[in-house]
């Protein structure tokens, strides 16, 4: 596995409302749709991206791992191909709740059982969580609903594993969660109900369960909401206790993970003031000698409350082959950058790793952020020891999944494991890119080849995080815009395709806080810059007329709207006021707006307007759940389209032979299903081009069909990356 070679909350009252509905169907993930166009799906490779947030090794086979992730899914290592292999990407636009994966467990008996515990989110306005169980690895799944909600991307998406087979029966279950206790099942997953026994009781803000972990016969549960104790163990599964002598005060408040050395029979516990990633300042480590219940504490370091060097412990794993050896992580130290410390004495003594890593991004070389050299890492919670090489060591970022097996020269692993979440998608009509793309966190890339990760990196000059708008001039594709949040100027402009960049001269005052969608016009003489805080406070667009070397308020433009330039007019521009359901467009170069068609569709900021390619006026409109809507007179008036029942997103690419209009491609509905479609005679007919094993959760966001090549789509998900379909 992972060789060496050069990437929010309800407490639910009442034991029966915990209690899952067993029986659930079986998800066919390996069932194609009815009506698939024999489409071909990959992802546009870019290398990780996300938060890993664990890694799991099967104690008893050599060379098979799961990754899970904070919003992508889970993987499975294929160590013959030297990638991660997804297993979640059947999961459909309704469940896109379940491509969060709180904890996963194996089954050291029987290697082909997997479990996963999948929720996104635990608030209210989110669905409840579900187990998946495979006999096969993550082949084929069966699925459990259950009643309570899960925290996949919420606070304390480092802690775990939170899912365990029990030691002494593979077909009982523990689960643990946020607000709702401790979940037991004793038919494998397929039922689910309250433990009784366990003694912490739950909380509407807290963590709940942290982890679980066998230690010989017995479980051990980490509680994270505070209280006497921290640690409960039971050793015939009915009976529960606070582990005597446990650590206590700040530095110990959450446990984070535990590992059980068998062979010396200790127990390690790293701990932090916070559960993580962020607004940890505190923590320390701790091993139980589980025979007598001896308490020793192990810190590698310790955090310094009076200077910037504050830190949490996260990460923490055992070697299965040598008494003693355990590795630990720092999280959230920004000052020093967090490291890895390895003991090979128990805890007497620890070596940091960082100092003598080798970081080779050669493969992912966004991952220097635009600096000489990369971070070791930060958000280190995942760290997983193979147990079959004691010097085979993986542990997870923000960003990506690094490997060794020499313990100096570390690579990123992340072959097959894309997580962005997309926002932004360009596919140039000209040049050597046919895709540049903007995502959260990651910023605007250029990419040269689909199936390498951009040689040049995340755009630089500035570099900038989430990307918050990009455009390109559709008569003159060598200018193209970006912005996002930057530490150095939130906008910027590319002379060249995309390929370099340098920042606007200047930029609107409340670009600094508020970065939103930009546009330009066909010709490139014109910007337009619109803003909006992540609250939803939103702000006057602003005009420049100068490549962003000076800015003008535009008060006519509607607060918060996205820019859409025409592709064929200079002069013209279109906003679309989300909160009245009005069309505004520009006849002037966006210096003024007037409102033109009303009574549209309203309430819902995500809805969207696109301009047709090469055509004056040509818009389409759409409205989520309000079906798809054109204009062919520049939004004067609006006609729905009779075949679609949906429409969340919607882009054009080049047209099928022979006929006059660009293929369209759009993310919505023709009847009950919501998928992937293309029409290649102006949106009367549709055919869906995904399938049910293709479908990533939500993936409303944005999609591009390519100008150069015919059937070619470039799709956005939140949280599986770029996905790219090309006719089989």
């Amino acid at each position: 596995m992972l060789t060496s070679s050069p990437s929010r909350r309800a407490v639910l009252a009442g034991a029966a409302a915990v209690a899952a509905v067993a029986g659930a169907p079986a998800l066919a993930g390996r069932a194609r749709a009815a009506g698939a166009s024999g489409y071909r799906w990959r992802n546009v490779v870019i290398g990780g991206t996300g938060f890993i947030t664990g890694v799991l090794f099967h104690p008893r086979v050599r060379g098979l791992a799961y990754a899970r992730t904070d919003i992508g899914g889970a993987y499975r290592w294929d160590g013959r191909r030297e990638s991660w292999v997804p297993l979640l990407d059947h999961i459909g636009w309704d469940d896109w709740n379940l491509l969060g994966v709180e904890a996963m467990a194996v089954d050291p008996a029987r290697p082909d059982r997997l479990y996963l515990a999948c929720g996104t989110y635990a608030q209210t306005w989110a669905d409840n969580g579900a187990v998946l169980r495979s006999d096969d690895r993550g082949a084929t799944w069966r699925r459990t609903d259950l009643t309570v909600r899960l925290g996949a991307n919420e606070d304390g998406r480092g802690t775990g594993e939170r899912l365990l087979v029990d030691p002494r029966d593979s077909d009982t279950l523990w689960l643990g969660t946020r607000h709702d206790g401790l979940l037991k099942s004793t038919d494998r997953g397929a039922g689910w109900a309250p433990a009784g026994g366990f003694p912490a009781t739950p909380s509407a803000t807290g963590q709940g369960v942290t982890f679980l972990v066998a230690a010989g016969r017995t479980v051990y549960a980490g509680w994270g909401d505070g209280g006497d104790a921290n640690l409960f163990r039971t050793s015939d599964g009915v009976t529960w206790e606070a582990v005597p002598g446990q650590p206590s005060g700040t530095a110990a408040r959450v446990p984070i993970r535990a590992a059980y050395d068998r062979h010396a029979r200790e127990l390690y516990v790293t701990y932090a003031d916070a559960p993580g990633p962020n607004g940890q300042s505190d923590g320390s480590v701790h091993k139980l000698r589980t025979a007598g219940d001896e308490w020793t504490e192990v810190t590698p370091a310790k955090p310094d409350a009076g200077s910037a060097d504050t830190f949490g412990y996260g990460g923490l794993a055992v070697d299965a082959r040598r008494p003693g050896t355990v590795v630990v992580s720092t999280n959230n130290r920004w000052a020093a950058v967090d490291t890895l410390y390895r003991s090979t004495d128990g805890g007497r003594s620890w070596r940091s790793l960082k100092e003598t890593a080798v970081l080779d991004v050669s493969e992912t070389p966004y991952l220097k952020w635009g600096e000489d050299e990369p971070k070791f890492g930060w958000w280190i919670q995942a760290l997983a020891l193979d147990p079959y090489d004691s010097h085979h060591l993986v542990y997870g970022t923000g960003a990506t999944l690094y490997g060794t097996r020499d313990l100096r020269h570390w690579a990123p692993r992340v072959r097959g494991l894309e997580e962005t979440s997309v926002t932004q998608l360009v596919s140039p009509p000209t040049g050597r890119a046919h895709l540049i793309s903007g995502a959260r966190d990651i910023g605007v890339m250029y990419h040269e080849r689909l199936t390498s990760s951009p040689a040049r990196g995340m755009a630089t000059n500035p570099v900038s995080g989430s990307a918050t708008g990009l455009a390109q001039a559709a008569r003159r594709p060598a200018y193209v815009v970006r912005a996002g949040w930057g530490e150095n100027g939130n906008g910027a402009a590319s002379h060249d395709g995309g390929r370099t960049w340098r920042p606007f001269a200047s930029q609107p005052g409340i670009a600094e806080d508020a970065p939103g969608p930009i546009a330009v016009n066909a010709d490139g003489s014109v910007l337009l810059w619109s803003f909006a805080h992540w609250d939803g406070t939103t702000y006057p667009a602003h005009r420049s007329a100068d490549d962003g070397a000076t800015w003008s308020e535009v008060p006519s433009f509607p607060k918060g709207a996205v820019p859409v330039a025409d592709p064929a007019d200079p002069a013209l521009f279109y906003a679309y006021d989300t909160g009245t359901g009005t069309l505004f467009a520009s006849t002037d170069g966006g210096r003024s707006f007037a409102a033109r068609a009303s009574g549209l569709p309203a309430g819902d900021s995500q809805f969207k307007v696109v301009a047709a390619p090469g055509r004056t006026g040509d818009l389409w409109l759409s409205a989520k759940g309000n079906g798809l809507h054109r204009s062919t007179d520049g939004g004067g008036s609006f006609t729905a389209v009779e075949s679609c029942r949906a429409s969340y997103t919607l882009g054009f690419g080049k047209a099928a032979a022979g006929a006059a209009y660009p293929a369209i491609y759009q993310v919505g509905s023709t009847g009950a299903i919501t998928a992937v479609y293309r029409s290649d005679d102006e949106a009367r007919t549709w055919v869906r081009i995904n399938d049910d094993d293709h479908q990533w959760g939500w993936t409303g966001e944005t999609v591009t069909g390519d100008p150069r090549v015919y059937g070619r789509v470039y799709l956005a998900t939140n949280g599986r990356g770029i996905q790219y379909g090309e006719p089989a």
